[in-house]
């Protein structure tokens, strides 16, 4: 008999000790969580505000770096947290940042303008990605992403070549169009009467980049509401207007906006892609059944990176505190700086794995799995403890 994995935890001592720190964390939110992200924002902002401002001079790192940075903490910190409702029930938050009020309408050019649409990413990544995370209908599971590359019989110089060349146009390439395509499956789905279950819209036969194409009506939308709106906005708009510094300066926002570009997709592949990557890390099959396995799921299928540094915390967009993220989503960024330690505890109270390392090392492991040189942990079977016994009998 296979030995059944996390057979060994009391799932539902281990969820009530969970829910206990939940609870006290729901009463401790506040004006503090605001003011924190508020800080996070203007930190993002000065970064991109520094960029533009020495971009017109030259091309030169400053400048990517800066407008680089800035993008990210707008996506990783700002959009992430704000569209998972984190901020919802904090008293005091203006209507822009919840996640009704966040980039509705013309606000998307200020609070979260990039590649993707946000109604779609709140979709992919709020409802599949995190209620079905390391199962087949996570759109973000690496392991079957990469299975062409992974399986190839190319010289593994080339697959690294790929997954270089996928981490620096990754939002380009997967994400915007993967997460618009599971967008059109719901209203697809809802203009002939279905229901949009995961199942339904979690994977389709047409390919990322068919989203790119101009000849069919979803390409046309893909291409109106998505990529020419920021390419045209990042790459024509922005650089035109330096023009009264001449053609050099605006050559030099142009190159340098290209430049940020790259770094902004390096830099948020880095953080967001080893989240849930690595041979130490667990996919799991079907449903999750109840609460216990639910959290359990979420501990064993995700990483953290080193936490608890303010600088660190914020060039991490908070992805660091991955594990208490896939807990409770809807918490303010603030909070899983403060019930991290908890966490930890309560897992190693209940002999649950709780991974951490740092950043290098996650992105090594990310990219053994992406070439193939490394597999996942695959849980077949997760049981109650009351049955373990009647199972290893058999």
């Amino acid at each position: 008999m296979k030995e059944v994995p996390f057979a060994h935890v009391d799932r539902a001592a281990f969820a009530r000790d969970l829910d206990a720190i939940r609870a006290e964390i729901d009463g401790s939110s506040g004006a503090e969580d605001l003011a924190h992200l508020r800080r996070m924002e203007r930190w993002g902002r000065t970064c991109t505000a520094v960029g533009y401002a020495t971009a017109w001079i030259g091309p030169n790192p400053v400048s990517m770096l800066a407008i680089s940075t800035g993008s990210v903490a707008r996506w990783a910190i700002v959009a992430h947290h704000v569209i998972h409702k984190g901020y919802d029930k904090v008293e005091g938050a203006p209507a822009r940042l919840t996640s009704a009020g966040f980039t509705a309408g013309r606000r998307r050019l200020v609070d979260w303008f990039d590649w993707m649409l946000p109604e779609a990413w709140r979709l992919e990544h709020n409802t599949l990605h995190h209620y079905h995370t390391g199962e087949v209908l996570d759109p973000d599971l690496v392991e079957d992403n990469l299975t062409m590359v992974r399986e190839s019989s190319m010289p593994l110089a080339v697959k690294y070549a790929v997954v270089g060349f996928y981490a620096l146009t990754w939002k380009f390439t997967y994400y915007a169009p993967n997460t618009y395509q599971v967008l059109r499956r719901a209203e697809r789905r809802r203009e002939s009467g279905e229901t949009p279950t995961p199942m339904k819209i979690a994977s389709g036969p047409e390919s990322y980049l068919g989203a790119y194409n101009p000849f069919t009506a979803d390409g046309r939308r893909y291409l109106k509401q998505c990529a020419l709106p920021y390419g045209l906005g990042r790459f024509v708009v922005i650089p035109a207007a330096y023009l009264p510094l001449g053609p050099w300066a605006v050559a030099s926002v142009w190159l340098n906006s290209v430049g940020a570009e790259l770094l902004s997709n390096l830099h948020s592949f880095a953080i967001i892609a080893p989240n849930h990557a690595g041979g130490d890390i667990w996919r799991f099959e079907g449903p999750v059944r109840e609460r216990g396995e639910f959290y359990l799921r979420q501990v064993a299928g995700s990483v953290n990176y080193h936490t608890g540094h303010p600088i660190g915390d914020f060039l991490q967009g908070f992805l660091n505190y991955q594990i208490e993220h896939h807990l409770w989503p809807d918490l303010p960024a603030r909070a899983y700086q403060r019930i991290q330690p908890k966490v930890k505890a309560v897992c190693a109270k209940h002999g649950v794995p709780y991974v951490q390392e740092g950043l290098h090392r996650r992105v090594k492991k990310l990219v053994d799995i992406m070439v193939g040189k490394t597999s996942m942990q695959r849980a077949r079977a997760m049981v109650a403890k009351a049955r373990v016994a009647a199972i290893t009998a058999d």
